[in-house]
């Protein structure tokens, strides 16, 4: 990867110098033949996978395996993975942005390899593909287009949620090559396919195909620029057309002078195009201007966002136009600032004065070399330079007055980075623009599906990334590939990951599971924190018992209320209640949630736990809801059944049998005196019958339930006084002697607004005091026979109390019976 000049391999195109990077040497075995394999790269420097060429003639050598395989490399060569595969004929082999490999089938089916460990989500592109066969197809950063047997294109925009749709028709002939414009690049924001049919070139999308109007056809390559602005087309004659990606605008053209058919025209960043043959590639520039380079054997091309990488058994190399920093900076003469700082730097190393004169020189403009020269660190492979740079950056801040580090010291971070994934054993050489576009997290992202853990991990606290991920990743492939016993392997994950935050041990267990180590999953789940990832997967794994222990003691009612429903769906009942018998909290739950909703879920569980009490109310309480007197005692039947071989439930037994012969004469009372009777209780029905005149019936009530003598006079007399039956009343106060004597009388009719009646029962008030009597007659408005009252009792003092509150001619008898009283005088 080094070169003792900074400028070796540079080659000037046109205007523009564009560069070729040695990355790695030795690549692949030299038995590997690149020309008989498809090879498709991921973006941003990412993996190559490899698939043979079922097309072409394979040699057998001895030893060799003719199992067919999908071989997935890092830019280095290293074997990251291979895929055996027998699922027909590969007819599609492309990447995502996010480093999923996708692989199409003849027949329409499609494989998402989303990690290197061979795991896959599959869909099927379906409008006939299995019918016609699939052709070919083309990929971009998130879906791809295939091209059908009967020339139909079927597009997936989302490998996430996969629905192949077909676009629309087109003119029929023969399709000679095509090529897309990703939704992020089009105009319409929606996959464009250009595709050569005769001497043009059709645009089509999911509503129209439209002819571009070329005559110069056929075209035998099509190729889009990453930015989507430009495409480049082989014509029959040998000829590469650059023209805006709306064929308005032609830019340049050139002669390859080269009758055989390329088998590759790719785009080398924005504004070159690589055309290349077996071993012959030619790079061309704008305004047709080319550079050209010649190998010993086969070259791979795999295209990128800022340049074109090239492989070879014997190498990996990477085309990219030159930076404008690092042009600037090494360019043969140049005299900007930045290089005369880099010069000054050398100068300083060799302790020349001349170092201090180059700082002068460039003085009112060595800020701005400073930030040049960071940049072009930034763009540079070479170690060694990329420290020169850094140095004379360092150098340039430091006699600066002010200048702010902060791009500096990122730089410093990112070339550590940079340096450490490109690394051979990693082999992952991003450049600068590929890392700013990939970001460092998706980085991360890449060496954990390399297993590469410890760089993961030494890469994320470097740059103050979270290390969760990495360490869950890692557990999961540990029970995953560990032929270690299921505690030992427990015991190791536990000790490696305690104390770390945020680790979800849910996700190591559900790995754990997939594999079919049931037992170690549940050993997992115990150190999983939180209740709500541990349950879901415990019920999954038929843990019930655990998933239940768990969701009580997480204290999350919503939580027992799931794994009960769930519970109660996929268990018999008589095992559900097993269950949750001994647990009172999901017991409780279990009851709240079926006497809202399942009645005879509630039943069941009285019946299963014994419990005749709650049973014996449920019936009673239901007995009471309903409508037809038949149901009713039936249900009565029922709860009395109950409770009829329990010595401790006589008096519930009592009183169920006395309520259904309350329903009987209650319906018999009904059917001659009209309805409002079922479901009154002994006491409302006396009244009632009392208040309706039948007051026999309501005595026969009153002997049937033993109703006490002092309960049935208060019940008659709130009855007659609810119904102002005042001569009724008249007559009770003939009786001699009353069970609850005679003060509720005066009360309760003088509470309903009669005087005159309630004044009958103040003389039968024997046992109240003088002053409780003349209160009582003072509140009929009677003052005469208060004072009455006083005389008899010969009390003076009330008297006149009472002849203050008397008018007219009261007053006058009042004094009488105060004469009667006074002392006489002598």
């Amino acid at each position: 990867m080094s070169a003792s000049k900074p400028m070796s391999g540079w080659d000037k195109v046109g205007d523009r110098f564009y560069r070729k990077v040695q990355l790695y040497t030795a690549v692949f075995d030299t038995e590997l033949e690149l020309e008989n394999y498809l090879v498709a790269g991921a973006p941003y420097s990412g993996a190559l996978a490899f698939h043979r060429n079922e097309n072409k003639l394979q040699t057998v050598r001895s030893g060799s395996t003719a199992k067919a395989a999908i071989d997935i490399y890092s830019c280095a060569g290293k074997l990251l993975r291979r895929i055996n595969w027998d699922k027909g004929a590969i007819k599609g082999l492309g990447w995502s942005e996010d480093e999923k490999l996708i692989v199409v089938t003849e027949d329409g089916t499609v494989r998402v390899y989303y990690d290197f460990q061979g795991d896959f989500i599959p869909f099927n592109l379906a409008h006939g593909a299995d019918e016609h066969g699939v052709i070919s197809c083309r990929f971009w950063s998130t879906g791809f287009v295939a091209l059908l047997g009967n020339n139909e294109f079927v597009t997936v925009s989302k490998y996430e949620e996969p629905r192949p749709k077909v676009l629309a028709a087109h003119p029929e002939g023969e399709i000679h090559c095509w090529t897309l414009i990703a939704p992020g690049d089009s105009l319409s924001r929606s996959v464009e396919v250009l595709f050569a049919i005769d001497r043009t070139v059709f645009v089509l999308d999911a509503t129209e195909a439209e002819d571009r109007g070329l005559d110069r056809g056929p075209f035998r390559h099509l190729a889009v620029s990453p930015n989507g602005k430009f495409v480049a087309l082989y014509t029959d004659d040998g000829k590469v057309w650059v023209v805006s990606s709306d064929f308005q605008n032609r830019f340049s053209e050139y002669d390859t002078r080269v009758k055989t058919l390329p088998k590759d025209l790719h785009w080398c960043g924005n504004n070159a195009v690589i055309v290349a043959w077996e071993d012959e590639v030619h790079l061309i520039g704008p305004n047709g201007a080319s550079s050209k380079y010649y190998y010993d054997n086969w070259v791979q091309l795999v295209p990128d966002i800022d340049g074109i990488r090239l492989f070879t058994n014997d190498a990996c190399e990477f085309i990219q136009r030159v930076p404008d920093s690092v042009e600037e900076v090494f360019r043969l003469g140049s005299t900007s600032p930045a290089s005369v700082l880099l010069d000054a730097v050398e100068q300083l190393e060799q302790k020349s004065p001349k170092a201090d004169d180059d700082i002068q020189m460039i003085r009112s403009n060595l800020d701005e070399a400073v930030d040049t020269c960071v940049k072009a660190a930034g763009h540079e492979y070479d170690v060694h330079w990329q420290k020169q740079l850094m140095k004379a950056a360092s150098l340039g801040k430091s006699v600066l007055d002010l200048y702010n580090s902060d791009e500096f010291v990122e730089m410093c971070e990112t070339l550590r980075v940079l340096n450490a994934v490109r690394f051979y054993e990693i082999g992952i050489p991003l450049s600068y623009e590929q890392y700013l576009r990939l970001t460092p997290e998706r980085l991360i992202e890449r060496l954990i599906n390399r297993q590469e853990y410890l760089l993961a991990l030494k890469l994320s606290d470097f740059l103050h990334l979270p290390t969760e991920r990495i360490y869950v990743h890692w557990a999961s492939q540990k029970v995953k590939v560990s032929l270690d016993s299921d505690d030992a392997i427990c015991r190791i994950i536990v000790q490696k990951l305690n104390g770390k935050k945020g680790i979800s041990f849910e996700e190591i267990a559900q790995a754990a599971y997939d594999e079919g180590r049931a037992k170690l999953a549940t050993e997992l789940l115990n150190y999983e924190p939180r209740a709500g990832k541990q349950v879901p997967l415990l019920l999954n794994m038929k843990e019930d018992v655990i998933a239940l222990d768990k969701a009580v003691e997480s204290g999350d009612p919503d939580l027992v209320y799931s794994v009960l429903l769930q519970l109660k769906k996929k268990l018999p009942l008589a095992s559900f209640f097993r269950t949750i018998n001994g647990r009172p909290v999901a017991t409780a739950l279990v009851q709240a949630l079926a006497a809202d909703q399942d009645k005879e879920l509630l039943k069941d569980l009285f019946y299963q736990d014994d419990r005749r009490d709650d049973g014996c109310n449920l019936l009673f309480d239901e007995a009471l809801a309903q409508k037809v007197l038949s149901a009713r005692l039936e249900k009565l039947k029922l709860a009395a059944k109950l409770l009829q071989d329990s010595k401790e439930n006589t008096f519930q037994a009592k009183c169920i049998d006395e309520t259904q012969r309350l329903l009987k004469i209650q319906d018999a009372i009904e059917k001659d005196a009209g309805p409002g009777f079922t479901g009154l209780s002994v006491n409302e029905t006396i009244f009632k019958l009392v208040r309706i005149g039948q007051l026999k019936r309501a005595q026969r009530v009153q002997s049937e339930f033993k109703v006490p003598e002092k309960s049935f006079w208060w019940i008659r007399l709130r009855a007659l006084v609810s119904k102002r039956d005042w001569i009724e009343l008249e007559e009770m106060a003939k009786v001699k002697r009353s069970p609850i004597s005679w003060e509720p009388f005066y009360n309760e009719i003088l509470a309903a607004g009669n005087t005159r009646t309630a004044s009958l029962f103040i003389p039968k008030c024997t046992g109240l005091t003088v002053s409780d009597r003349i209160e009582m007659w003072l509140k009929c408005g009677l003052i005469v026979r208060a004072g009455e009252e006083a005389l008899k009792a010969k009390d003076l003092g009330a008297l006149h109390d009472l002849k203050s509150k008397a008018a007219g001619n009261t007053v006058g008898e009042l004094d009488r019976m105060i004469a009667q009283l006074a002392p006489t005088k002598r």
